[in-house]
């Protein structure tokens, strides 16, 4: 019982800070034919909350902020990272989106569609060559790394697999974009399933004036059962092949009682729809956030 109490319960007031942070959190996606290319970006993208963090958890919680004069995204947004056993990285994410902007490339207006949902879960692993010396909690919680190294970089393998889905109740396409793509192009609803393979290098470096950095690259390739529904039609694209690239970059700066941190982390998710047509997903993730250190002297 004192083993488990001491993993949960931190006495210690020191490690303990307040946070008030900021963040962007967006799925979009987009379909493009050649040099055509129409994209479905939701709004009410940022946030505005506060949050505590020590050694061990962060807890943020944000408000999404809302313009009054656009329309409303709805969303069910959960993306997180964790280290297990010093070589297992982990990011899991679960996206509901419904409601986005239909935009394009080629100067047609864009236009509000209430009806275009998107569904993301997926999840990522990576499995390190060397122990990672390094805390993402301690980083972004303004608290000092036990290690004396000033860079650290370890690279690794691992895999990946998500579901993906998009629908719309009649095609993506309006009447004024759909004569830019083909026939093919006017689809109305996506679903695959993909497992694939990934490899990456994270790294970590101490900089001047107590600033630290992070930096994450993460290429994969793997495998989509892929079904595609057109206006009067449904097929399965021949191509299976999906793309992906993951990275992140942090930032993190420490002065007396006060910290700053900055992350932010993009997921691309790249298939052949056939006919000439190519969908990507695009899961981006952005914070910053302000702390005061409890218990600390100036």
């Amino acid at each position: 019982m004192e083993d488990l109490d001491s993993l949960l319960v931190d006495r210690d007031i020191d490690n303990y800070s307040i946070r008030l942070f900021t963040n962007f959190k967006v799925n979009k996606f987009s379909i493009r034919d050649g040099d055509s290319k129409a994209k479905f970006v939701p709004n009410n993208r940022y946030g505005l909350g506060l949050g505590f963090a020590n050694e061990k958890i962060i807890i943020d919680l944000a408000v999404n902020i809302k313009n009054p004069n656009k329309n409303k995204t709805s969303r069910f947004d959960l993306q997180g990272t964790t280290i297990l056993k010093n070589r297992n990285y982990v990011k899991l994410f679960t996206q509901i989106y419904k409601g986005f902007n239909a935009k394009n490339n080629f100067n047609e207006p864009t236009v509000f569609r209430g009806d275009v949902r998107s569904v993301s879960i997926g999840v990522n692993y990576l499995h390190t060559f060397d122990d990672i010396e390094f805390s993402y909690s301690l980083l972004k919680a303004g608290l000092s790394e036990k290690n004396n190294k000033n860079i650290f970089v370890t690279g690794g393998v691992g895999v990946f697999g998500s579901f993906d889905y998009f629908s719309s109740d009649s095609s993506l396409l309006s009447e004024t974009t759909s004569p830019y793509f083909n026939e093919e192009g006017n689809v109305k609803r996506y679903q695959g399933l993909s497992l694939g393979a990934m490899g990456g290098v994270i790294s970590y470096f101490k900089l001047p004036y107590d600033i630290t950095a992070t930096v994450n690259f993460m290429p994969g390739i793997g495998f989509a059962a892929k079904k595609v529904t057109i206006e009067d039609d449904s097929y399965h694209p021949s191509s299976p092949m999906l793309y992906k690239l993951d990275f992140l970059i942090g930032l993190n700066y420490n002065f007396n009682q006060f910290y700053v941190s900055l992350t932010y982390n993009n997921d691309l998710n790249s298939t052949s729809l056939d006919y000439g047509n190519n969908y990507l997903l695009n899961l981006t993730k952005a914070k910053l956030a302000v702390g005061y250190k409890l218990g600390r002297r100036r």
